[in-house]
């Protein structure tokens, strides 16, 4: 493997770490009296918020963007964060949290699919075993293997839109990567994403639960950095050194670290299907990254 491809392997392998911590801040903010919308909104708002003062104070240039390229960010912002998260949401409340984190994660085979159509991307053969792996690690961590869990067909269509809303992350970040700096991508997104979750999350509300707990924007501060602008800042670096279907496909360490994080922080039971899927995930990593 090549330096470069280290580089891009070990930010994607950083920016799964840090989405797989984030139950450590949306459980706080959720207990405080935020709803799945609202965390969602608060973390994008605040995340856009640091990012504008970071870069009002060390370069300006990186806030512009010439407005035939608005289009990416709708697609980063609009399509895919706004859009992934409300599906995602619905299909927790249709179906059940491991079914809507499972169809969640069909997002690396949309992207290798979607990849090799508009990037020209080869879907090798180390590529589709490792996210063969990755999926039935996901399968096993989450639960879902061994349940009585009935599916209904709607929650399928919602939860696969919510994964078709989460691919489309990469194949617009490779497009942003040719011609943006991370931190501007990461910006404009998180700024878009904002204005469309805005109707959805009940503003009013928000501020009423701030200002009876105000420690909870320490919270979300930790939220936005941790959780959020440093992972996709370190995904967008990794789309700039892989190939998107390989980037995605190493993402799924997230749900490996949610659950190790579940068991050690929480308290969480360890199961044989948890230790599993942590197994089968952690091999389809090791897997992308040989020569």
């Amino acid at each position: 493997m090549k330096k470069q491809e280290r580089t891009g392997a070990f930010c994607v392998i950083i920016a799964g770490i840090c989405w797989g911590i984030i139950g450590l801040f949306t459980r706080q903010l959720n207990d405080a009296g935020f709803d799945s919308v609202q965390v969602t909104f608060f973390r994008n708002s605040f995340s856009a918020l640091i990012l504008f003062i970071y870069l009002l104070g060390s370069d300006k240039g990186k806030l512009k963007i010439k407005i035939r390229d608005l289009w990416i960010f709708i697609g980063t912002g609009i399509c895919s964060i706004a859009f992934f998260n409300i599906c995602y949401f619905k299909a927790i409340e249709i179906t059940s949290l491991s079914v809507a984190a499972v169809l969640l994660y069909t997002a690396p085979a949309m992207v290798m699919i979607m990849s090799s159509i508009l990037f020209k991307e080869k879907i090798t053969v180390k590529n589709s075993i490792a996210l063969l792996f990755a999926f039935a690690g996901c399968l096993f961590t989450t639960g879902l293997i061994g349940s009585d869990i009935k599916l209904e067909m709607m929650g399928i269509l919602i939860g696969l839109g919510s994964g078709f809303g989460y691919a489309l992350y990469s194949i617009f970040g490779s497009l942003a990567i040719r011609k943006y700096d991370t931190v501007t991508i990461t910006f404009y997104t998180f700024l878009i994403a904002s204005v469309g979750l805005l109707p959805l999350c009940k503003p009013m509300a928000m501020l009423s639960v701030l200002r009876a707990e105000p420690q909870q924007i320490f919270v979300g501060f930790m939220l936005a950095t941790i959780s959020t602008i440093l992972p996709f800042t370190c995904y967008t670096i990794g789309l700039k050194y892989l190939e998107a279907g390989k980037a995605s496909i190493m993402a799924f360490i997230e749900p490996m670290v949610a659950t190790i994080c579940g068991i050690v922080i929480f308290k969480e039971a360890m199961t044989a299907s948890n230790a599993i899927g942590i197994l089968l995930i952690f091999l389809s990593v090791i897997l992308l990254n040989l020569p």
